[in-house]
């Protein structure tokens, strides 16, 4: 007996995630059966301590294991109890991120999810007012870490599961917690879809239906959004143009503005960061300067453009460091200076520079010595080529440097006041002449 096609298993290195419950023993018990299996399996069972029987739990799971002949790994993870996002979601967010570090390149990790997880789940979302995206709910194979994430049993029945289980008598694990009912899935789990099935007995197989469907229509608008991200982004991934975004709808313009985020690889924006977005950065004056912070990245309009990275801090105006140039400078906001000299750039410092190097440093007219800071307005530099200074901040916006980098910007003084460099962005002719340069480490 079988609740799925196991012929369809690919030839590729399985770890299951091993609870001990019936669902992924069922799982573990099908694929550790499979005849003519040419792929390693194995098993991750994650030890959450939250229960007093948590360590007899994870017995349980090496004896089956054992049994089976599957390797084990048992990982223990710690789930706070106060972050905000209550037990379920803290529990979660620990098992797959324990599930990400122990995957191994190429491998695919199978989980137990069923139908009527998944109808569960589709309610649940539901509840929380998501869009189709969120609507189409789990999806049988998506990418994962470092290789694939795999649902087999997605379109099976509960029912079918405990069926096979009682048939080849397996043992498992009845977590005491399945039947807290505070726990919202549970509340779902125990009181609404029995509800539903004795009105509509095919109500899973609809909700998991409808997640299909879903799914179809996600993907088709994802298609869509993607084709208009195209025609609004520049040659920089990072930015979008404003006036080719508005071409689209306010809905377009949301869905655009997700597939961008997500195509960067950035945590998704809120959902009340679009309305925000519309007012205070699409419909803003032309020469204004606004921005969106969450999650610790930033959204800016500068120049007809959205930029977005990730928030680093700007350069504290009062900040000032003497230099000798000898070693790389750490800056208060993590960058570094690197002074390089013609002969020294495989040298890490002055202190061990060849004669050549030594010769470069002291071509360069005036003292050696020198000191770092942030801009305060009223800089004057002379490039190369130039017969007189010019102001910083005239060649900066020439460059089109954006004002969140210029907040970041080291400048390089020698001793005696001149300004030799902005970061890597503008060099003076007396630098240049040295032979010398100055790199400018982002972090």
């Amino acid at each position: 007996m079988s609740v799925f096609n196991v012929a369809s298993v690919p030839a590729t290195p399985i770890v299951v995630g091993f609870s001990g419950g019936l669902d992924s023993s069922v799982l573990l018990h099908l694929l550790a059966n499979r005849p003519q299996a040419t792929a390693p399996l194995r098993a991750i069972h994650i030890h959450h301590g939250l229960h007093p029987d948590a360590d007899a739990w994870a017995k349980h799971c090496q004896d089956i294991c054992a049994a089976l002949g599957v390797d084990l790994v048992i990982v223990n993870v710690s789930v706070p109890r106060d972050g905000g996002k209550g037990l379920e979601a803290a529990a979660r967010e620990a098992r797959y991120a324990a599930f990400s570090e122990q995957l191994r390149c190429g491998e695919m990790l199978a989980l137990a999810h069923h139908r009527d997880d998944q109808a569960e789940t589709i309610l649940l979302r539901l509840l929380r007012a998501s869009a189709s995206e969120g609507l189409s709910a789990m999806r049988a194979t998506r990418s994962f870490a470092d290789g694939v994430l795999w649902r087999p049993l997605l379109a099976i029945p509960r029912t079918d599961l405990q069926t096979y289980a009682e048939t080849y008598r397996l043992k498992w694990i009845e977590d005491p917690s399945n039947t807290d009912d505070r726990l919202d899935r549970n509340f779902l789990r125990q009181r609404v879809l029995p509800t539903l099935k004795q009105r509509w007995p095919q109500a899973t197989a609809a909700l998991a239906r409808s997640a299909d469907l879903l799914a179809e229509d996600a993907a088709l608008l994802r298609e869509e959004a993607g084709k208009r991200l195209a025609q609004a982004q520049g040659l920089d991934p990072a930015t979008l143009s404003v006036a080719a975004l508005c071409e689209s709808s306010t809905p377009w313009r949301a869905r655009v503005l997700r597939v961008w985020i997500d195509a960067l690889a950035m945590p998704p924006l809120p959902g009340a960061a679009f309305a925000i977005i519309e007012k205070q950065l699409l419909a803003a004056r032309a020469d204004a300067e606004p921005e969106y912070r969450w999650s610790g990245h930033v959204l800016r309009r500068w120049r007809g453009l959205l930029h977005v990275e990730t928030a680093r801090p700007a350069l504290p105006t009062d900040w000032r460091m003497d230099w000798n140039g000898s070693e790389p400078l750490l800056l208060p906001t993590g960058d570094h200076l690197h002074l390089v000299g013609a002969g020294m750039a495989a040298i890490p410092g002055f202190a061990t520079a060849t004669s050549m190097a030594a010769r470069s440093i002291a071509a360069m007219p005036g003292p050696t010595m020198y000191f770092v800071s942030a801009r305060h307005g009223g800089e004057r530099i002379t490039q190369s080529g130039r017969g007189h200074t010019q102001a910083l901040k005239k060649i900066l916006q020439e460059l089109g440097i954006p004002p969140w980098e210029r907040e970041r910007l080291p400048l390089l003084f020698a001793a005696d006041g001149e300004l030799l460099a902005a970061g890597d962005l503008v060099i003076s002719q007396r630098l240049t002449r040295s032979g010398m340069r100055l790199s400018w480490g982002r972090a």
